[in-house]
């Protein structure tokens, strides 16, 4: 039977600022070692060096004591085992290799135990150490079973010895003022010879004489990293990651002079450039700054959350997932982007989010506390109950993009999941849009559910404990997330939110403003010759009553010649009337008309699903005579179909009322507020 145990290798890096003195360290553990008590002697029985001193080769009979229970030591019939140890010891390449095979009950059991130690290929300062184990009970006096717990116990309890080991030893090195050893050169015999017989401590007597670079106070070297501590707290790290993150942690406080980050948070920024540790000090060093400028330090103690981001905003905490992650719920559907937008402003609504991520470092740190294994991101749940092309509205799409861009140069890897759960059919335009500017490994751990099925096996279940589903997704659980809502006018604060840092009205906007009087109209003509194409709207009503239409027509038609804002006149007919069209024969209503009032703003969108000419008609409903005309403040675009294709068919109007948020709603019209 074979057995590769779980931890069947194992890696690290040890402080190697000398070479070949880890060899040395390494002879410090023979003939016999406290550390291991298991191990009583292990006399050399062959021992020789080639011609040029540069390589070694050892062989070693140790012996054990059985660390098994009395009974079975009764029933093998002895007290002792013994394993031959082979070493091969290259100095020109600066390699130790390690393989012990067991002697006794050699026909009936096979352990194969096989140790490395080798120059770090990029750090020559440093050395990494591998281990493991194979072991093959054939036949042991039908006490197979109970010989290979003992075996997975044993190794189990002393693979993690092997590093710590070293690092004693080479504490002793560096006490006895070894230090700075060149490696082995061919053109030096007699540096050679002193090598041979550092490494050869135990047969051969050691020069009392240092070398002349030798310094007098060694120290060992600081930047270590214990193997159980990284498992605890940091995970399951290759050699080459953890020399890497002792790489970045060296470079960081040589350039800081002061407080390093913690190992997790350099960690996170090595892993989201791939253990690059040059562009990870870049990244780090930007964010670094970064904080330092905006104080980002101090944001869990002295931000203050505004009443409208506890009356309206539709995010909080909510326990962990099945992982131990904590587990962060947007109502993303839910939340009126424009109205904390006029509220709070864009900063105000990142210093929101960078509080939200400040609080997620702080339960990681809690999580992994509190667990047996560490905690390094957190899941998030977005809910897209609601979502219509009100969320599309350019400036929170422009303001959301920004916040993503800050949050993923800053927090790097710190999401380990999103699940996204009830997406509507207008969800693909707005991943289509903001997708591009979410790293590609970040992604990756999205996950989809459109229907109602996130509930079923392969659902949310998968993830989150049935008891902790929130109880507007049917769950047990009760949120205490806010449900979101329309915030009122009232709460908007001027200058608050503009577009482009500017008036929204000014000549650099993306909207377009127009006044227009009595009767009189303001059409805007989009040529379409993309079918399955969407056609999306966002307008504002400043000032009275405005009549909203689409229209399409098979004609090629062009922008207006004359000013429709001129006032009275030929120019206050549609362009369609001006050709003496008739409705039904010439052209066609594609949107129901829609009366807009003073102070109200409209999104929405339209499939076009043929090519020809497409109508946006605003007509001025102005009843009474005023010498004040309607204003209106305007945005199209157009969007490709290969971004949707085949998922957004049933797309339409949409105004920013929150009283048809639900998912039955989303697909029609929503009246307007």
């Amino acid at each position: 039977m074979h057995i590769r145990p779980e931890n069947s290798s194992s890696g690290a890096c040890v402080p190697a600022r000398i070479e070949p003195a880890p060899f040395e360290a390494y002879e410090r553990r023979f003939p016999s070692c406290p550390q291991i008590p298991v191990v009583l002697d292990c006399p050399i029985t062959e021992d020789s060096w080639t011609a040029d001193d540069s390589q070694r080769y050892t062989s070693r009979r140790c012996q054990l004591n059985v660390d098994a229970p009395y009974l079975l030591k009764k029933m093998i019939g002895v007290d002792y085992i013994y394993f031959l140890q082979k070493n091969h010891l290259d100095l020109k390449t600066r390699v130790l290799e390690i393989e012990a095979t067991n002697e006794s009950f050699a026909s009936r059991i096979e352990v194969v135990e096989k140790c490395k130690y080798y120059v770090h290929p990029e750090n020559p300062e440093w050395t990494c150490f591998e281990q493991s184990a194979l072991l093959d009970v054939k036949n042991f006096f039908g006490l197979e079973n109970t010989v290979e717990k003992i075996a997975m116990k044993q190794y189990a309890s002393n693979i993690a010895k092997g590093k710590e080991l070293i690092e004693s030893f080479m504490s002793e090195v560096f006490a006895d003022g070894i230090n700075d050893l060149r490696p082995w050169n061919q053109h030096d015999p007699a540096h050679n010879r002193y090598l041979r017989r550092i490494v050869s401590r135990g047969t051969e007597p050691l020069s009392p004489r240092a070398l002349p670079e030798t310094r007098k106070h060694a120290q060992p070297d600081q930047y270590t990293l214990d193997s159980e501590y990284i498992k605890r707290y940091l995970g399951e790290l290759t050699p080459l990651q953890e020399s890497r993150l002792l790489q970045l942690r060296k470079w960081i406080a040589d350039l800081q002079k002061g407080k390093v980050p913690s190992d997790t948070t350099l960690l996170r920024f090595l892993r989201a450039r791939d253990f690059n540790v040059e562009k990870a000090r870049e990244m780090l060093s930007q964010s670094l700054l970064w904080r330092k400028k905006h104080q980002v330090d101090r944001i869990l103690s002295e931000y203050e959350t505004p009443e409208v981001v506890k009356q309206y905003f539709p995010g909080g905490w909510h326990h962990h997932d099945k992982d131990g992650r904590p587990l962060y719920i947007l109502r993303l559907g839910q939340m009126d982007v424009k109205g904390l937008l006029k509220s709070i402003g864009e900063d105000g609504l990142l210093k929101l989010t960078l509080h939200v991520c400040e609080e997620g470092l702080k339960l990681l740190e809690e999580a992994t506390r509190s667990s047996e294994h560490a905690v390094q991101s957190w899941c998030l749940l977005v809910d897209l109950d609601g979502l219509n092309m009100r969320h599309l509205w350019r400036p929170g799409v422009r303001a959301l993009l920004r916040i993503i861009q800050i949050v993923e140069a800053n927090y790097p890897e710190t999401m380990g999941r999103v699940l996204i759960v009830r997406a509507p059919r207008v969800f693909p335009i707005l991943w289509t849009i903001v997708s591009t500017f979410i790293d590609e490994n970040t992604r990756s751990k999205f996950l989809f559910y459109a229907g109602k099925d996130y509930l079923q096996a392969g659902g949310l279940l998968d993830y989150i404990p049935d008891d902790l589903i929130p109880d507007f997704l049917g769950g047990p659980c009760k949120s205490f997330v806010h449900e979101g809502g329309l915030v009122p006018k009232s709460l908007y604060v001027s200058g608050a939110f503009t577009e482009r840092d500017g008036d929204p009205l000014c000549e650099d906007s993306i909207y377009k403003s127009v006044s227009l009087g009595k009767g009189e109209v303001h059409e805007v003509i989009v040529l379409n010759r993309d079918p399955q194409s969407v056609l999306t709207w966002d307008f504002d009503v400043l000032r009275h009553d405005i009549a909203f239409t689409v229209y399409r027509t098979e004609h090629e038609l062009r922008e207006p010649q004359v000013d429709n804002n001129s006032g009275g006149g030929e120019e206050a007919k549609s362009v369609l009337e001006q050709k003496g069209w008739r409705e039904g024969e010439h052209y066609h209503r594609v949107e129901p008309t829609l009366v807009c009032h003073d102070g109200e703003s409209i999104q929405g969108s339209h499939v076009m699903l043929e090519n020809g000419s497409y109508v946006l008609q605003w007509r001025c409903e102005v009843l009474d005579p005023t010498p004040r005309a309607a204003q209106l403040m305007y945005f199209h675009e157009t969007l490709a179909s290969h971004h949707y294709k085949g998922s957004m068919s049933s797309l339409q109007s949409g105004a920013s009322g929150f009283s048809c948020l639900s998912g039955k709603s989303t697909a029609s019209s929503c009246p307007s507020r």
